[in-house]
This record gives structure tokens, sequence and C-alpha cells, in this order.
């Protein structure tokens, strides 16, 4: 039987990289996209066809919307069908509203909203050609609904990503793909291994977090499984909050009174 196929955009790394590995572990060939990390995403690769499955690394900017349709050319050329879209690929800059210039906004919504959404179509379409009941799975954040300074430009884009979702589901339906979203939270990356004050800023941010610690990209990518699989058939333009009930407290301080 022919294996189904995952692209994952932003996967040379963190959580994206998470998710590639998840998907390979449930028997998905995979395509890696990457923009800037090429070596890390060749390491991807290669561990994942350790695992057993068919992998292959293909380079695109998700901002750049004619990268954007090659990928998925690429996709179709190389794996012949495409059963899966993960939208990773994403950028975090933050900055007073009042400093904010078009220039980070452009940068912010041309990746994490502008990219994704014509990703999104071009998989769509070729979803629809083969006849494929694909899965699209958009990765938001927790900063759709808390609010944090400086983030208005990122948030934003964040909350149009689910907001997204929704409209996408319910124009898809008719063609038997679905679309869902995962918001994680505060979300171990390399980035902190081996650094001290990295490491004294995540137990303080813990700290706050209902549950103490932060997701892990492995948890971000069973939950994309899980989403992708027959056992969440029924589920579509919604989007599930992973963030170990970050957003629940009322107050900074876990267990304060009102």
């Amino acid at each position: 039987m022919e294996r189904k196929v995952a692209l994952v955009t932003g996967a040379g790394r963190g959580i994206g990289r998470g998710i590639a590995n998840s998907f390979a572990k449930a028997g998905y060939d995979v395509c890696v996209n990457y923009n800037k990390s090429a070596d890390q995403a060749e390491e991807v690769v290669q561990q994942l066809r350790e695992i057993g499955v068919r992998a292959e690394a293909v380079q695109a900017n998700i901002s750049d919307l004619a990268q954007v349709a090659s990928l998925i050319e690429q996709v179709e050329s190389r794996f012949g069908r495409l059963d899966v879209l993960v939208n990773n690929s994403g950028i975090t800059r933050m900055m007073p509203f009042l400093e904010t210039t078009p220039e980070l906004f452009d940068e912010v919504v041309h990746t994490d909203f502008r990219g994704l959404y014509f990703c999104s179509q071009h998989a769509a379409r070729l979803m629809v050609k083969q006849g494929t009941r694909g899965v699209i799975i958009h990765i938001s954040s927790n900063h759709a609904e808390g609010n944090w300074a400086n983030s208005t430009v990122y948030a934003a884009s964040k909350a149009a990503v689910n907001k997204l979702a929704k409209n996408m589901a319910l124009d898809l339906a008719p063609h038997g793909i679905r679309v869902v979203g995962i918001a994680p939270g505060y979300t171990k990356n390399s980035w902190s291994e081996g650094n001290e004050r990295a490491q004294k800023m995540i137990e303080n941010i813990s700290s706050r977090i209902p549950m103490g610690r932060f997701c892990t990209p492995g948890e971000v990518g069973d939950a994309a499984v899980f989403l992708a699989s027959d056992n969440a058939g029924y589920m579509t333009g919604t989007t599930i909050y992973m963030d170990g009930g970050a957003l629940l407290p009322v107050w900074a301080e876990t267990g304060a009174k009102g």
C-alpha cells in the first residue's frame, strides 16, 4: 500500500522538526521544507530515513509566493501525492506598537499569514486534483488569545490563522479536505541547551504555567499526527491549544486570588 505523504514547512528545526519526526514514526513519507537551515534539514532527512520512510528536503521561502507554488509542484513531482500539509513555518518579531514599522509588519504577515494562506491554497488544489481527502494543519500560537506586550503584529497574524482555519474548513469540506490548527504555548527548542541564562528564564516562566513546564516539539508533532488521522475524522475548523494552561490564570502568580 502506498504510504501517505506529509509536507511540513519550516521543518529544519524546532517544532517543525518534531512534527516531521512524528509523521515519519506514524509511517508517512515526509517532505522537509526549509528556508535557510539547509544543514539542519538534511540532518532531519537522514533521521527520518533511518526510521524507514522516504524523506526529502526542499528549500522554499514561504514569504515568496513564487517559491510557495514551486514547493507544492516539487512535492507532486517528487512524491506523486500530498495527503497532509502542516503549515509550521513562521517568524516571531516583537516591537512596541508605537515603534512598529511597515517593514516589520510586512515581514511577519508575509510569512505567518500570507505565505501560509497561499501554501494552503496550492496544496488544496493539488489534493482536489488528485481526489485526496487530505488534511491541512495550521501551527498557530496561544498569542492568538493571550496578550503579551510588543506583539501586535505577531499576535494578530496568529489570530488571523485561527480564523482562516474556520473559513477554509467551510470552503474545503465539500472536497473532503479537513482544516485544523494547533496553538502551542512556550515550547522547548535547541537554543536553550547548555545556555544557563536561558535555562533560568525557562524555570521562571514554567513557574507561572499551571502544568509547570514547557511543551516539547514531539508533543506538538504527536498532536498533529492525531489530527491528521481518521480518529479525528470529524474534526474540522477548530484549533486546539497546547500551552499547559498558560492562558488560564487571571493573575500572573499561580494560585493568586482576586
